[in-house]
């Protein structure tokens, strides 16, 4: 399906989505309230169409789609050229010739798969029904049995998962298949290895990897980087030794042990990563200069294979560069170099976002924000800026496609000052002229681009509109309506009332911000309703419901809780200088923006009761819960802060945030959660994994251990081997206590 991809970064801020989901009460007759609450955490399944996952077709613009799987399922070939929809198959014909060959009826209404692949030439399709292959030829009809594969065979042609990242901040650790398909190159026993995808045979291209002194493992994860001759790779190799260490206990075992995981404080020494080139048939291995800690992030390749880019940010995020290394001496060049006396802002998770290398190889387009706005610059690979390509007072977000025999650049960017969070596709030529804003409704516009850069499809929602899928032109104009999203289940059967977007004034009296206000089901104007802030986003993140179906907030506010989302000055999505405010004293400005917020919200909406006001937040934003209840303790009564960072310098992340804590040791100090304990005056719900090795529990023991010397009671919830996301029943329980404690300390 087509549907926005939430970034890592959103994982971190909208982590209430899947924390606030509970078990079904253990009450024999739940109420009315709790039951549609509980209806409400299915709330995409009331929701039937506004999506379509593209598969496109060999002419690079016509694509084909299934719809209403699994029991009605139709294909349905687009062919934009033409301005067509139409089934792909003929159902009846394609049933009945099945019959043929299974000796039965197959399964469901319509077509019995969602999924096939063209083979010879498009002429004919490869399925699959009740575990076995089928091969349709299209201008008959006639059905027949695939060669059955072995699962050897199977097994060469699937990448194999080597590590997954526990946190979902990363990409899972995946074999890699080079260029030519030849060979799936992957980390085992922390060594470089291939796999034949024709034979299933594996070649070892390393032996020097030992643990802690390993190749392509650790953190942060990236993986092997091809070349596009497939002859070279280029991967990091991580030396853990000597690296700081913490314990990770295991309870619950029959006999105790320990794990030692690589977590540095702010301002420790940190693993060091070198950047290597590898010829997978010589094996040699080439060090790239100038390429250790803090660790090099590989890029992409020129396309003749002469370098490779990559990417390397100095200690404390003030300094970033784009280098090329040569891949036969692995000597380097500095393309370009960004600084920055508060912190380069670059994609941490994506950083090959920032770059678009044209087809010449010679020139490429670069992401930055160096006035304080995200946008495109166009750069000749020597290092020279050719010329600046957009400018304006709204962020770009990223590079979707370039028509370079068109001369157009297409990327999203949230363009609308109206709506600074909508994101919507613009474009502009490679002489930096003739921008437009290709996308007009109101919302999110998630886009798929065609092979062609003739066509694209376009999905769009906002909070409170159910998504629209559109085929249009590159131009922008539309051709046709693909699918609209059926809502009528969710007004008859869930009483479902659109939410509220707002906007208040800052603490600072000047700047605006953005929020989501969600009310029950069975709202009443005349009652007075507790109110629960779930925090959005962190410094350089935002957390900000921006589509259709944010299931956290209206899900709990069934219960009989008015939910508010906002973005504090301090996040993301509202360029540089927004952000920046929270640069050296984080919590202390997002803070008055979250009281500043909900007194103007309340001053003409009678029906929120201030006297009832609580917090929810996880990890950073678990952070912001602790700083809002300090604080301001008269105005927040209950907190719940799941894996919370409490001490910004028990946590290497929180350097890009206030710099070397050896110069900045006050603004570390007063960002520190412990020292303000004795502040509390309110409910607080501390909940932790004893095997978190993103923000370990020692964070919540500090803040205990600051919270029993204040004299002050707190409520705490041990996670016995659970990590910073809580998994299976674990993960249900922590839900289950999370909604209890709302429900008994604000009394909905």
């Amino acid at each position: 399906m087509l549907k926005p991809k939430p970034t890592p970064a959103f994982i971190l801020a909208v982590a209430f989505v899947v924390l606030v989901p509970l078990l079904a009460s253990q009450e024999a007759t739940p109420s009315e309230r709790e039951a549609m609450y509980y209806r409400y955490l299915e709330f995409a399944s009331y929701v039937k169409g506004g999506s379509v996952e593209p598969h496109w077709m060999a002419d690079g613009s016509s694509f084909w789609y299934a719809e209403g799987a699994p029991d009605n399922t139709v294909i349905w070939e687009v062919d934009p050229h033409k301005n067509t929809k139409e089934p792909l198959f003929n159902t009846a014909r394609l049933r009945q010739a099945l019959t043929n060959v299974l000796g039965h009826e197959p399964p469901y209404h319509g077509l019995p798969f969602d999924n096939f692949a063209f083979i010879e030439g498009e002429k004919a399709v490869k399925f699959g029904v009740e575990d076995t292959e089928f091969i349709l030829q299209l201008d008959t009809y006639k059905v027949s049995r695939a060669p059955a594969l072995s699962e050897e065979e199977k097994s060469r042609l699937i990448p194999q998962v080597t590590r997954r990242d526990p946190y979902g901040y990363w990409p899972d650790v995946y074999e890699v298949l080079s260029p030519d398909g030849g060979w799936f190159a992957g980390i085992r026993d922390y060594n470089l290895w291939l796999r034949s995808t024709s034979d299933g045979r594996r070649v070892q291209i390393t032996t020097d990897g030992v643990q802690d002194y390993e190749w392509n493992e650790g953190y942060p994860r990236f993986q092997p980087n091809w070349s596009p001759d497939s002859r070279k790779l280029a991967v990091n190799k991580i030396d853990f030794r000597g690296a700081p260490k913490i314990p990770v206990v295991h309870y619950i075992k029959q006999k105790q042990d320990v794990d030692w995981v690589y977590y540095p404080k702010a301002g420790e020494p940190r693993a060091h990563s070198t950047l290597y080139i590898v010829d997978v048939l010589s094996k040699q291995q080439v060090k790239v200069d100038a390429a250790e800690e803090p660790g090099p992030r590989p890029l992409l390749w020129r396309p003749d294979s002469s370098e490779l880019l990559f990417l390397k940010v100095a200690r404390y995020g003030l300094k970033l560069e784009l280098m090329a290394a040569d891949p036969n001496t692995g000597s380097t060049r500095v393309v370009l170099s960004e600084s920055d006396p508060v912190g380069v802002s670059f994609p941490l998770r994506q950083p090959q976002s920032m770059i678009s290398l044209l087809s010449d190889g010679r020139r490429f387009i670069w992401t930055s924000e160096r006035d304080g706005w995200n946008h495109l610059y166009l750069y000749h690979l020597d290092g020279s800026l050719i010329r600046r390509l957009t400018q304006g007072t709204f962020p770009v977000v990223r590079v979707v496609a370039v028509d370079e025999s068109a001369g157009w650049v297409y990327f999203t960017a949230q363009s609308d000052l109206q709506r600074p969070y909508d994101t919507h596709l613009c474009r502009v030529n490679l002489e930096g002229q003739g921008f437009q804003q290709l996308t007009d409704a109101p919302g999110q516009h998630e886009i798929r681009f065609a092979p062609s850069k003739e066509f694209f499809l376009d999905m769009h929602s906002t909070v409170a509109r159910p998504p629209i899928v559109e085929l249009r032109r590159a131009d922008g104009i539309l051709l046709q309506t693909l699918s609209k999203a059926d809502t009528d289940a969710l007004v008859n059967e869930l009483k479902w009332r659109p939410p509220e977007e707002f906007v208040v004034t800052a603490a600072d009296g000047k700047t605006d911000l953005w929020g989501v206000l969600y009310k029950p089901y069975d709202f009443d104007p005349g009652r007075r309703y507790p109110v629960i802030q779930a925090l959005a986003g962190s410094y350089g993140h935002t957390g900000m419901p921006r589509t259709f179906g944010d299931v956290s907030g209206q899900s709990l506010a069934q219960l009989g809780f008015v939910v508010i989302r906002l973005a504090p000055r301090g996040t993301d999505g509202r360029g540089k200088r927004f952000r920046d405010v929270a640069y050296g004293q984080p919590g202390q400005h997002e803070t008055a923006d979250l009281v500043a917020a909900l007194r103007q919200l309340a001053a003409d909406r009678p029906y929120m009761d201030l006297a009832r006001v609580g917090l929810f937040g996880v990890s950073y934003t678990g952070f912001m819960v602790l700083r809002a209840l300090l604080l301001a303790p008269d105005v927040y009564h209950v907190g719940v802060a799941v894996a919370p960072i409490t001490d910004m310098a028990d946590h290497w992340r929180n350097e890009a945030i206030l710099g070397p804590p050896a110069e900045n040791e006050k603004a570390y100090a007063d960002a520190s959660n412990p020292a303000l304990a004795a502040n509390l005056k309110g409910k607080l719900l501390l909940i932790h994994g004893t095997s978190d090795k993103d923000v370990p529990i020692s964070h919540t023991m500090k803040m205990v251990e600051a919270l029993i010397q204040a004299g002050k009671p707190y409520d705490l919830l041990i996670l016995p081997e659970q990590p910073h996301e809580p998994r299976g029943i674990s993960w249900t329980y922590m839900r289950e206590a999370v909604r209890r404690y709302f429900q008994e300390h604000l009394k909905p």
